[in-house]
This record gives C-alpha cells, sequence and structure tokens, in this order.
C-alpha cells in the first residue's frame, strides 16, 4: 500500500505557502537590489560642462570646464581642434589665432578628475585685442572624455550635451597636452 500525499493535508499547505512566501521575497530582494544599484549609479554621476567668458570692459577671455553632476568625472582625454585640425596646446593655439605669442593662464584639462560641483579654467587671457578675436570668431572645437566611478563613459563638447561611449579612446596625433 503507497502512502499518498494531498495538497489538503495541512503539512502540505504550510509547505506551499512557505515556498510562496520564499519565492515572493526572493523576487522583492532582487528587485531592491536593482534600485539600489540604480541609486547609487545616480549618486555618483558626473556631468562636464564646457564654457567660455569674455568681457570687453575689463578684457578677459577663459574657458571654464565644470562638474554639475553628482559625482566625480574622471576627465581621460583632451580634444581641441581648430578648423579641423588639431591642436596640442593652448600657445599654439593663440599663435594660431592671434599670429603672436600671447601671455595666458592655463591647467591641465587633459586627465584630471573633478569633484561635483568643482571647476577648472583651462585657459585665461587679459589681451584686450585677442580676447576679442576669440570672443567674435570661434572655431575652436573642444571634446572631453570623461567616465564615472563606474567606468560609465560619456563625451561632451561645447555643446554640452553628453554622448555616452563605451569607453574614452583618443590617438596619440589628436591629444591634447595641457
Amino acid at each position: 500500500m503507497t502512502t499518498g500525499y494531498s495538497f489538503k493535508n495541512p503539512e502540505m499547505i504550510i509547505a506551499g505557502s512557505a515556498l510562496i512566501v520564499s519565492l515572493i521575497t526572493a523576487f522583492v530582494s532582487i528587485y531592491s537590489a536593482s534600485i539600489d544599484r540604480a541609486y547609487a549609479r545616480a549618486s555618483v554621476w558626473p556631468r562636464v560642462e564646457i564654457q567660455r567668458s569674455y568681457n570687453d570692459s575689463r578684457s578677459f577671455f577663459y574657458y571654464i570646464v565644470s562638474n554639475k553632476g553628482t559625482g566625480p568625472a574622471v576627465v581621460k582625454h583632451a580634444r581641441l581642434s581648430y578648423d579641423n585640425k588639431a591642436v596640442k596646446s593652448w600657445p599654439d593655439y593663440l599663435q594660431l589665432r592671434s599670429g603672436r605669442t600671447v601671455g595666458h593662464v592655463q591647467s591641465h584639462i587633459g586627465s584630471i578628475v573633478l569633484s561635483a560641483g568643482e571647476s577648472t579654467k583651462p585657459m585665461e587671457l587679459r589681451d584686450a585685442e585677442v580676447a576679442k578675436l576669440l570672443a567674435d570668431q570661434d572655431n575652436l572645437q573642444i571634446e572631453l572624455c570623461y567616465c564615472s566611478i563606474y567606468d560609465e563613459c560619456w563625451m561632451v563638447n561645447r555643446a554640452n550635451n553628453p554622448i555616452p561611449v563605451a569607453q574614452c579612446t583618443i590617438e596619440d596625433k589628436e591629444r591634447f597636452l595641457q
């Protein structure tokens, strides 16, 4: 004689209920972990923006790079080009634009970390003639590739619309060196 199990048996009802509760708990835990990961990524999301400023009355001109996001931005490389030709340094660019050596202040932007809310001025000058020249006609293209601490990367230019990229790569001949 074989013993048959019935779903009406109290032990089977309790076991089935425990199984259902366990499955629901597992699904809720997986969903909660997914939300926690998304929140962690959002809480350290960088957003790099590039602006320029010019004041005619005080004769200054500068570019500024800011991290307006909530987490650090790891800038992997910078690329500058003028009339579709790679520019290696600020002195090269200023010489190209003005035809002479121009005194200026510069900061390295090619491989830096910008904390949330931090800004840096990659180039600033106080030469009235050159400042007006740069402000009036500006064909300089600036591209920065930056990543979050989770290695999510973006490319941004002066239009300030970050584009997601798989990784930050650049040929050495195009890399901005300062």
